[in-house]
């Protein structure tokens, strides 16, 4: 029965989409989506690079990403080669991504969270979390 009420609702966003009523979803973002956003560059495997826009988390001067969607190939390629290149505010900077511990990630889960109706929006992904480290 689970799968079936999500089956329902990924058919019920699809439908909404296609006749624009998704800028419903927009009140829903976390509180730095419509703020600065940053390009990102990772590599893949086979040495290409891919720029993906991003809304960055400031923590305090510490940068930190979220991965919030399904799919998520700019996190995973951040993973596997963590040496990434941020393009913000017209400047671009080499950082290292690291994958944050556990105990920081629930602390940025709950600085930072979702409401509940974005994470049916989001396909129920489980947010992860990568700190940007200068290099």
């Amino acid at each position: 029965m689970h799968h079936r009420a999500i089956a329902t609702l990924g058919l019920c966003v699809l439908a909404a989409a296609h006749t624009g009523c998704m800028t419903a979803v927009a009140a829903f973002q976390p509180k730095n989506i419509g703020g600065p956003t940053i390009v990102i560059a990772t590599t893949g495997a086979d040495g290409k690079s891919h720029e993906r826009v991003l809304s960055p988390i400031d923590d305090d001067g510490q940068l930190f990403l979220a991965a919030n969607h399904w799919p998520r190939a700019w996190y995973h390629r951040a993973l596997e080669n963590p040496n990434v290149r941020v393009t913000r505010d017209g400047e671009t900077t080499d950082y290292r991504a690291i994958p944050v511990s556990e105990h920081e990630r629930e602390r940025l889960l709950d600085e930072y969270g979702f409401p509940l109706v974005a994470y049916v929006f989001t396909g129920f992904a489980p947010r992860q979390f990568l700190r940007l480290e200068p290099r």
